[in-house]
């Protein structure tokens, strides 16, 4: 691929070999939203990680142009983020993202929920909470993967989630953190 041309905002992208032949055009895609509203969703065997600083719109856009039957997760967004910031920088993504599952950061079981009812709002196809993240930075804000010694918090937050949407709920954890990481104590987390 020699070029890609996207202006923020747009709704055409170009593919250019090195040949210089158009390749595709977002024209010509298919949304994979049409999948997801008959049930018919892809499976999970490949999946976009949510990376920090990484996985915004436009790297998920591009990545999405690469394949259809992949699973695209957001950046994970924090609750105050998304209660208390611009929510149209933080939660658009083009139409040719879906599938995608917006993640979010926090351990409020309240403001988890009417985090997750905007993401819903959004359009977004499932909302993942971050039990997972070991960066200290998460940590410190009592979300991400210290929330796994916390399992009845855990249980809360996606109670409070599921009762304010339709679309999943799921929860990205790690097998173990610190010496919690038996399978015994991954059993008992799950």
């Amino acid at each position: 691929i020699r070029s890609l041309s996207l202006p923020a905002g747009s709704k055409l992208v170009k593919l250019f070999s090195s040949s210089g032949r158009r390749v595709r055009s977002l024209s010509s895609m298919s949304s994979s939203r049409s999948q997801v509203e008959h049930g018919s969703l892809p499976d999970r065997r490949l999946c976009v990680a949510p990376m920090m600083d990484w996985t915004d719109r436009y790297d998920r856009f591009f990545l999405r142009l690469m394949s259809k039957n992949t699973w695209m997760y957001s950046e994970m967004v924090t609750t105050s983020a998304i209660l208390n910031g611009n929510q149209d920088r933080l939660l658009s993504f083009f139409p040719q993202e879906h599938p995608i599952a917006l993640q979010l950061g926090g351990s409020e079981p309240k403001d988890l929920a009417e985090s997750a009812r905007v993401g819903e709002s959004y359009g977004y196809d499932e909302i993942n909470l971050n039990v997972g993240c070991p960066s200290e930075r998460v940590s410190s804000g009592a979300f991400g993967a210290c929330l796994m010694a916390e399992p009845e918090l855990v249980r809360d937050c996606v109670a409070a989630m599921r009762e304010r949407v339709k679309v999943p709920v799921t929860v990205k954890h790690r097998i173990g953190i610190d010496n919690l990481d038996s399978y015994e104590l991954l059993c008992r987390f799950v």
